[in-house]
């Protein structure tokens, strides 16, 4: 039996400020083998010059400035490393936002995603519906072909009304509306699985994000919208796979997920 890898997603709503605060801490505690990271809101110099303790470091920055990006870091070497969507016609129709960043194992695919919010005034929802959904599903259903993928980071949407604390109040909120969770559905429905959720099918209050205002973490009054979702074949070497609302510094917590595979 191959030693488990931990991988650990978080985002961390801002690389610099979670270095100053509770990542090296998280970080000789927890101790992942991979950790892939969402909103690391830095460029290459700036996330570089944090010299966080892995050999291996790949980043994905937003072409603007202090927004967005993905970075991934890694105690084993990657087979291969990519950003963005893969077909050359689908990274055209996507701005600069440094928002996918893929690294091949042996066994697997591990996509990470920071998944456009639709903004409180659904402005971005037709884009996110109509534009990235069916680009990200092409995307792993084509590297699905290659090898088993597992996709985790922040898809910034609630699937089913068990996954946030308030469904009813945020029945056309972003993150809660038909349309998104409709293709997190058409996600699953090409041909992947939502980890957590399989593990824990009707168990409530297990979020991944919480308000800053009205005291919500401390109440638990959130909403899951980070997940890993894998090819149906890896569920059987997952270990475990679990929320760290208990680690602080982001407005979202750490997901962690051991694999074999």
């Amino acid at each position: 039996m191959r030693k488990p890898l931990s991988i650990v997603s978080w985002n961390v709503n801002g690389l610099r400020s979670i270095a100053a605060k509770t990542l090296p801490t998280f970080l000789k505690n927890a101790d992942p083998d991979v950790l892939c990271m969402q909103e690391i809101k830095a460029n290459v110099d700036q996330a570089e010059a944090l010299a966080l303790p892995y050999p291996y470091r790949y980043w994905h920055p937003a072409e603007r400035p202090g927004y967005s990006g993905t970075g991934i870091v890694s105690k084993v070497e990657p087979l291969s490393v990519s950003t963005g969507f893969i077909a050359p016609e689908a990274r055209a129709r996507h701005p600069a936002e440094g928002r996918i960043l893929t690294a091949e194992f042996e066994g697997f695919y591990l996509v990470n995603f920071y998944v456009p919010n639709s903004k409180p005034d659904l402005s971005r929802l037709g884009y996110r519906s109509d534009v990235w959904g069916p680009d990200v599903r092409a995307m792993l259903g084509g590297l699905a072909r290659k090898k088993p993928v597992l996709a985790c980071g922040d898809f910034n949407v609630a699937h089913e009304p068990i996954d946030l604390a308030r469904p009813k109040e945020n029945r056309q909120s972003a993150g809660f509306t038909d349309a998104e969770r409709a293709d997190f559905t058409r996600l699953l429905d090409a041909g992947f699985v939502d980890i957590l959720r399989r593990r824990h099918p009707k168990e409530g209050g297990l979020y991944s994000w919480w308000s800053y205002f009205g005291g919500a973490r401390a109440r638990n009054v959130g909403w899951r919208i980070d997940y890993f979702i894998g090819s149906p074949q890896l569920e059987d070497t997952v270990v475990g796979n679990r929320l760290l609302p208990q680690v602080l510094g982001s407005d979202h917590c750490p997901v962690w997920l051991e694999i074999t595979a």
